[in-house]
């Protein structure tokens, strides 16, 4: 992990999974022991140790998205699991105002949790009102940034080098891709997932600089993008239908759309997953076209904050997982890719060794 100063993470400001695709259900009244949420594996529910007593703030959907959100959500459970940690969900709803996310937040302080962590930039704004007012809380905002020139000395910002693992994953693409043409599905056109496409097209560059790589957003600015299946289906079937067989997604809950447009367009046709191992939680029909998947180690990140705050060490201000933290990689679930694992991980030394830069914008 290395810290970065407060100005380098205003790029993070916007994250990809912010919706959910099943019928999960929270409260945000905080009681210890728990929160109401329902999948079929609730560890708030029955987690009764002395450890380290965890809010977690999901963005709009929840769990249950199968990408950023349950990737925090992981984070906790290995917290419950190694660090005899209790927890609270709290899940918001879309377009609620900024206070709905103070009220979330500030009712999980008034309960003495701690560290209460928001998943997703949203949170930023609500834990820079909040955490003044707790200073003997922890808080912690994935993908967050310091909305002022004030720094909290109890809040640390966690954020990833999405660039780095995209990069590996588009150079995965370009190494077995059939016609040279390859596609890239972003949710919303903004600067974090910006970040996706730049690293995805560089790689795919520094294997074949004549490649070429279709771009495409479902959303120009509404987050609604990161919770559009449809969308994100038409979107993919678009690019097949231009001529490319591999199309890389960072659109949260709308890469579901995408996977089901690869299985729809047949054999040869492939979809790469990000944020978590997305092979592992497709239906059977759809696993034998996902080709890889960019993991961005939201519960890595999750997990290290809980323990530091364990340790009565807590982190503070910036830390960006890389490449070189294990922050980011590639799946290899399916084998697809087991024959260029050698070629990605060469890749994978020279960024580590700075020997390539992976740009962070188009």
């Amino acid at each position: 992990m290395s810290k970065i100063a407060a100005t380098s993470a205003i790029l993070a400001l916007v994250f990809t999974g912010c919706s959910k695709n099943d019928d999960t259900t929270a409260t945000d009244t905080p009681t210890d022991g728990g929160s109401s949420s329902t999948t079929n594996e609730d560890v708030c529910k029955t987690a009764n140790g002395s450890g380290p007593k965890v809010g977690l703030a999901y963005d709009v959907g929840g769990r249950g998205d199968q990408s950023f959100n349950d990737s925090a959500y992981a984070g906790v459970v290995k917290a419950v699991s190694d660090l005899d940690a209790t927890c609270f969900e709290g899940e918001a709803a879309e377009g609620e105002p900024e206070s709905a996310r103070e009220d979330r937040l500030r009712g999980m302080a008034e309960q003495g949790y701690s560290p209460i962590i928001g998943v997703g930039f949203a949170y930023s704004e609500a834990v820079n009102a909040v955490a003044p007012d707790f200073p003997e809380a922890n808080f912690a905002v994935i993908d967050g940034f310091d909305p002022d020139t004030t720094a909290n000395d109890n809040v640390a910002y966690l954020g990833f080098a999405e660039n780095e693992g995209s990069f590996l994953v588009g150079a995965a693409a370009a190494l077995k891709t059939q016609t040279d043409k390859i596609g890239f599905v972003g949710g919303v056109h903004n600067d974090l997932i910006k970040k996706f496409e730049a690293g995805y097209t560089a790689g795919a560059q520094a294997v074949n600089p004549d490649i070429t790589v279709d771009v495409t957003y479902i959303e120009e600015s509404d987050l609604a993008g990161f919770g559009d299946p449809a969308g994100g289906k038409a979107a993919a079937a678009g690019l097949y239908d231009k001529g490319d067989d591999i199309v890389y997604h960072a659109s949260g809950a709308s890469g579901a759309g995408v996977f089901e447009a690869a299985a729809e367009a047949g054999d040869g046709m492939w979809a790469i997953g990000v944020d978590s191992d997305q092979y592992l939680t497709a239906p059977a029909d759809q696993q034998p076209h996902i080709l890889t998947s960019m993991l961005k180690r939201v519960d890595v990140a999750t997990f290290n904050a809980i323990q530091a705050v364990n340790d009565g060490s807590p982190l503070v201000s910036y830390t960006v997982y890389d490449l070189k933290s294990d922050g980011v990689g590639y799946a290899t679930s399916g084998g697809f890719i087991d024959d260029i694992k050698s070629q990605l991980d060469d890749f994978a030394a020279k960024i580590i060794s700075g020997d390539i830069e992976v740009p962070t914008a188009p």
